[in-house]
């Protein structure tokens, strides 16, 4: 039996990273590994497991950033007692220098907050704070694996990395709940959702705390679309964050009606089922688990050919990818080809849909686990 520390903010199946780091905790328990685990929160999945130990982080104020310098500390200190073990951290919430996950380059994105004087203020200082924690971290890394080429090339480009020492590993996916429904089951689940069955229905998902996600872009873009008598889709929009009120209001303004906003939802693999597009013109995404989730359920994804999912797209789906995030006249332009196309674009997918599933979240905690034990 070996011993392995792994230290993040949450082992929940909610969320990119969030999602990743539990299945690499799963994947281990399940093999019978002593597992440590340093977080603020815990699914019980995992407590459940015998040989699985928790050391609890309050988590101040519920912030994370006034919660880091404990993160920090108690990762540190169960690493100092593991002996022989292996210890995983996440970017730059622990300074130990063995195995360092980077979900996320804060080197790489500058975010754009627009929500609120003090929201701007303590956007540029947890910035500035995890800036320092991430060069610091992943120099004194051992081994430092990566979400996606794109994340590889921002830490050799902006922080000198060693490219020896970086491993590409892709997120894996539970194919067992993201896949393609029937027309029928389409339908089905489209009236209990009471959504419409005859409209196409795109999604967007991300947090609306700032801009990265673009929906402002997308905002721009659907008003130009909406001015077309011949534009039948509804948008559904799924995220919570400081800007939701400020779209809402929006939407209000403009007489847009086909635009609803759910907030936080946990039934987004059936919302994914039921719809038939997803669209995401995200400013900077390491990866894109969302996206990742919206093939393997057989949608046509239109995403920023910048964001680290984007690799995975073959030569045939490349008119679905945005080469300019902001330009909102060519994303209207995509979404609008996308709707003549519609049944061209799923049959597409189908074939990258079947690969994603193919590789699962235990083949990427496979592929970690031999990385760090090399």
């Amino acid at each position: 039996m070996k011993s392995y520390l792994l230290v993040t903010g949450d082992f929940v199946k909610i969320g990119g990273m969030d999602r990743a780091n539990f299945a690499l905790a799963d994947y281990l328990a399940r093999q019978g590994q002593e597992v440590y685990l340093v977080a603020h929160r815990v699914a019980n999945e995992l407590l459940a497991y015998p040989h699985v130990k928790f050391h609890p982080v309050p988590k101040v104020a519920n912030s994370y950033l006034l919660s880091s310098p404990l993160l920090n500390w108690m990762g540190r200190f169960q690493a100092q007692r593991l002996g022989a073990g292996r210890v995983l951290v996440n970017g730059g919430n622990c300074q130990w220098g063995d195995t360092n996950w980077v979900h996320y380059a804060h080197v790489a994105y500058a975010p754009n907050y627009q929500a609120g004087l003090l929201h701007q203020l303590k956007g540029i200082v947890s910035r500035q704070m995890f800036l320092a924690e991430e060069r610091k971290a992943l120099n004194s890394a051992r081994v430092v694996i990566v979400n996606s080429e794109r994340t590889k090339r921002d830490l050799i480009e902006k922080l000198a990395i060693p490219e020896q020492k970086l491993h590409t590993v892709y997120y894996g996916i539970d194919s067992q709940i993201f896949y393609p429904v029937t027309q029928q089951e389409r339908t089905l689940l489209r009236q209990q959702l009471g959504w419409s069955t005859d409209k196409s229905i795109v999604v967007f998902i991300g947090a609306l705390g700032d801009r990265r996600k673009g929906f402002d872009t997308l905002f721009t873009a659907w008003q130009q679309l909406c001015k077309s008598p011949n534009w039948d889709a509804d948008l559904v929009v799924i995220g919570v964050g400081a800007e939701l009120p400020l779209w809402q209001r929006r939407a209000a303004e403009s007489g847009i009606s086909n635009i609803h906003f759910l907030g936080f939802r946990s039934d987004v693999p059936k919302l994914l089922q039921a719809a038939d597009c997803l669209v995401a013109p995200t400013r900077y995404e390491a990866y894109g688990l969302g996206v990742h989730e919206a093939l393997c359920c057989g949608l046509p994804s239109i995403v920023s050919a910048t964001a680290g999912v984007a690799e995975r797209y073959p030569p045939q789906l490349q008119n679905l990818l945005i080469r300019n995030y902001e330009d909102a006249v060519d994303l209207a332009a995509r979404l609008q080809q996308w709707r003549c196309n519609q049944q061209y674009y799923s049959q597409l997918v189908s074939t990258l849909s079947q690969e994603l599933r193919a590789y699962t979240w235990d083949d990427m905690a496979k592929s970690i686990i031999e990385i760090m034990e090399q």
